[in-house]
């Protein structure tokens, strides 16, 4: 029944028209000559068990206590032909001697690797895919497991279970480059039993989830006993499981610790919350529980000694606290406060509605109205748009 449920999950926005054509590329796209650029057709022989120390020392630039830690698991070869070979191929392709020995210091097995059957083809298939050359080494130092999947069985399901997941090509290709491990983690034991807890279990539908993985795919990929224990915290917090609200607080917990989010809760408490305004103020805004301890305590400093706001009113309009300080709420702030100081502000409204207006709005409705009289106010903003940056 898994399996079924799995094959049509991976059916949607099937990616295979593309796929389909690798194995046929695999020896279409490499002619002898090409690979053979990248290999050593005759390694050097050596009867010595250790030579693989000297050989990482002297052909990848490891330390002796490097290439001695590293070489345990390249005992059993003889000769440098497929160590020659995948060095040869990786300098073709754009990696520099740091590049390889990040690669090789993760799994020195990768030296192993058969370049005219493995490597070349896997290179081909990620171009295929719309990377350039400087793209795919980005991706294979984030993940250099790469190197050991097979595109037939491994990547390709996964890459169909990412575009499901997450609606788009463009989005897929953009989270390969920059997110670590995103086909490493295997679609059977993390992505799979994930998706179907939270869809079965806690109820959440596929849309809500998929909205959070968007921005934050590695969320999928925590261990499923992981991801548990986030359900435990997120009820702890006083959540229900079929809240709207529910996906963004189990994203903002799996960004921050147990110890962390006790130490977050301790530091709200010393400014005058009560343990139950915390928590409603964490419901009531998840995003705020990746705040950094120091962001915290500067934005909740700001608005009670300079803006004027009681504790209680913030732990009420949490939402406050999601505001850049430098680029939107302090200068807004000294805005209004320079209108005050003129006589120019008549109208009273609490500090909140200000800050939420949009730029456009709030530079309509706030500023250009007085930029003639007051023509500092365009600095002031400009100010906290450079403080920002």
């Amino acid at each position: 029944m898994a399996a079924a449920t799995l094959r049509s999950v991976l059916r949607r926005n099937r990616l295979l028209p593309l796929f389909e054509t690798c194995h046929l590329r695999d020896r279409l796209f490499f002619s002898s000559s090409d690979v053979a650029a990248a290999v050593t057709v005759c390694g050097t022989m050596s009867p010595d068990p250790h030579f693989m120390v000297e050989y990482l020392v002297n052909s990848c630039g490891f330390s002796h206590s490097e290439a001695a830690k590293f070489s345990k698991s390249l005992a059993h070869l003889r000769s440098t032909e497929k160590p020659d070979a995948v060095l040869n191929f990786m300098r073709s392709r754009g990696f520099d001697g740091a590049g390889i020995r990040k690669v090789i210091s993760r799994n020195p097995s990768h030296l192993c690797v058969n370049v005219e059957k493995n490597l070349a083809p896997k290179f081909q298939f990620l171009r295929d895919l719309g990377l350039s050359e400087s793209d795919i080494v980005d991706v294979i130092l984030k993940d250099s497991a790469i190197l050991r999947l097979d595109v037939h069985r491994s990547i390709v399901p996964r890459l169909e279970m990412w575009e499901s997941l997450l609606g788009s090509r463009e989005l897929v290709l953009k989270h390969l480059k920059k997110t670590r491990w995103f086909l490493s983690s295997t679609v059977e034991k993390r992505m799979h039993p994930n998706l179907k807890f939270l869809r079965d279990e806690c109820g959440i539908p596929e849309e809500r989830v998929s909205s959070v993985l968007r921005t934050h795919p590695t969320f999928i990929l925590q261990k499923p006993e992981s991801l548990r224990a986030l359900v435990v915290r997120a009820e702890e917090l006083g959540m229900l499981r079929h809240s709207q609200m529910f996906m963004s607080i189990l994203k903002s917990l799996h960004m921050a610790s147990k110890e962390t989010l006790e130490a977050k809760v301790e530091l709200l408490r010393s400014f005058g919350w009560s343990e139950s305004e915390v928590f409603s103020a964490f419901k009531q805004t998840p995003s705020i529980l990746s705040l950094s301890m120091e962001s915290f305590r500067r934005k909740m400093e700001f608005l009670i000694n300079e803006v004027g706001c009681v504790p209680s009113f913030i732990a009420d309009h949490s939402s406050l606290l999601q505001y850049s300080l430098e680029q939107r709420v302090i200068p807004r702030f000294r805005v209004l406060e320079m209108l005050n100081t003129k006589g120019l502000w008549t109208r009273r409204g609490k500090f909140l509605s200000y800050v939420q207006l949009s730029n456009t709005k709030f530079m309509e409705r706030i500023v250009l109205p007085y930029k003639e009289k007051v023509p500092e106010l365009l600095d002031i903003l400009r100010a906290g748009e450079c403080e920002g940056k």
